[in-house]
């Protein structure tokens, strides 16, 4: 972005006089990230006023200021712009600033994968277009209209994830991206505290349709019941369902597994065999969003071959760690909800891999009321026919660790409330260079750890 900073009052409606007009380069709202020639946005909180740093952004090059109207003693000889909110004014430059831009706007949304359908639908696009992606987890209210102003003018393509946790919220992020293409990754259980339930969360989620250009179309998990009724009430969206299941669009014909990735053939919109380096049929079926796309947007499937074979997901998406000793972990510790705890548990399950197979699972948060539910039902995934032991951490954890308890010996299963390293220790006594490692827990748990004195 390059814009004065009269261009950017005109953006906000400021008739004031602009006695300084310096280039704006860029949107910050942290000084610890500032760059010089950006705009700064102080917000006003309960814990810190970000007016406080204001003279510390001017410092560190910031090029402007904004300044809410009724905050006292504005500093003096720097340019600012006076606003009524912070939050309202950085989503009314993305706003702006979209509407001036000619990229195609892609939104991602989902209750698990959304991430790595981000990743892999830009890793597909980015050798052949201009394409920039939402970073971290800037995929709310600030961290979306961030994104949009932090894109050069000449991206080709802007891959947007959109996250929430109520009502409302897909919807004005879709209203303010208007994006050509969106996509919903399936319906799982995350925030069922806050929606009621996987039919309020599904709800939810199709509201990234709100935004949605005339012309574009909307790429669905077909597998998913729930979505059926609003893709069959909204006619008007041209849509394609990707999934296992023989009705949809594209699908998953067979798919296998090794240390370096996924073999998979698809059947469908297209007849291809193709490969990632990311384990998991989850992440297969997420590749189906990217490949539809990639279809749609001209791409053929030896480009779209060639590209997937260099995707590198965020980490903490079934990313492989081989360890010191041999083992190989599944590192998957980035979130968790029943349906990806499932898809993961199944993977390792059905993977040859290596022949010891072992869970490190964490609390799973944001269930609502039904999370003893969710976690005691967890163990029907888990035989101890098929896994060699069971570690688990947290104390909603204790609720899967009492269903377990009876089939796996107790030299095979350990629940620790919080003392990680008790669970570290339990676990280099019993796996070996024959054992594959899935950990995999809510965010807030940071199982990650675990994996941490194994690693080379």
């Amino acid at each position: 972005m390059k814009k004065t900073l009269a261009h950017i009052a005109e953006w906000l409606h400021i008739e004031e006089k602009i006695d300084e007009n310096p280039v704006i380069t860029g949107v910050s709202i942290n000084t610890r990230t500032i760059q010089p020639g950006d705009l700064f946005i102080p917000f006003r909180g309960e814990q810190v006023n970000g007016h406080r740093f204001v003279q510390d952004a001017f410092a560190k090059g910031a090029a402007a200021s904004l300044w809410l109207k009724d905050e006292p003693n504005p500093p003096q000889n720097v340019p600012l712009l006076f606003v009524e909110s912070g939050e309202g004014a950085l989503q009314q430059m993305a706003k702006a600033y979209r509407a001036e831009l000619h990229s195609v706007f892609i939104g991602i949304t989902g209750s698990n994968g959304k991430t790595s359908t981000k990743d892999l639908v830009a890793g597909m696009l980015s050798p052949y277009f201009r394409v920039k992606k939402t970073e971290g987890n800037f995929n709310n209210e600030l961290g979306l209209p961030l994104t949009i102003l932090s894109l050069e003018e000449d991206t080709e393509f802007a891959v947007l994830e959109m996250g929430m946790s109520s009502f409302g919220e897909i919807e004005f992020l879709s209203n303010l991206a208007k994006p050509k293409y969106v996509v919903i990754t399936n319906i799982g259980e995350a925030h069922m505290q806050d929606l009621g339930s996987r039919e309020g969360i599904a709800k939810a989620k199709f509201e990234i349709i709100a935004g949605l250009e005339a012309t574009g179309q909307l790429f669905y998990d077909g597998d998913e019941p729930l979505l059926r009724p609003f893709v069959e009430g909204n006619p008007q969206i041209m849509t394609k369902s990707f999934g296992v299941q023989e009705h949809n669009n594209l699908r998953i014909a067979e798919v296998n597994f090794t240390e370096q990735g996924s073999t998979f053939r698809v059947e469908g919109e297209l007849n291809e065999e193709m490969s990632i380096p990311v384990l998991g049929e989850h992440q297969v079926k997420n590749t189906l969003a990217a490949l539809l796309i990639g279809k749609e947007v001209g791409l053929t499937s030896e480009q779209m071959r060639k590209a997937l074979k260099q995707i590198v997901l965020t980490d903490m998406r079934m990313q492989v760690i081989e360890g010191k000793n041999g083992a190989v972990f599944i590192n998957d510790a980035y979130n968790a909800a029943p349906t990806s705890m499932r898809a993961a548990i199944s993977f390792i399950e059905k993977s040859s891999i290596k022949q010891e197979k072992w869970l490190v699972l964490g609390d799973m948060l944001e269930l609502g009321n039904k999370e003893q539910q969710y976690h005691e039902e967890m163990s029907k995934s888990i035989s101890s026919e098929v896994f060699n032991g069971v570690c688990l951490y947290g104390p909603r954890m204790e609720w899967l660790y009492n269903k377990l308890v009876e089939q796996f010996a107790d030299k095979q299963i350990i629940w620790v409330n919080d003392d990680i390293e008790k669970l570290v220790a339990f676990l280099a006594n019993k796996i070996n260079d024959q054992s594959i490692v899935l950990v995999k827990g809510s965010r807030g748990m940071q199982l990650e750890r675990v994996i941490e004195p194994f690693q080379k």
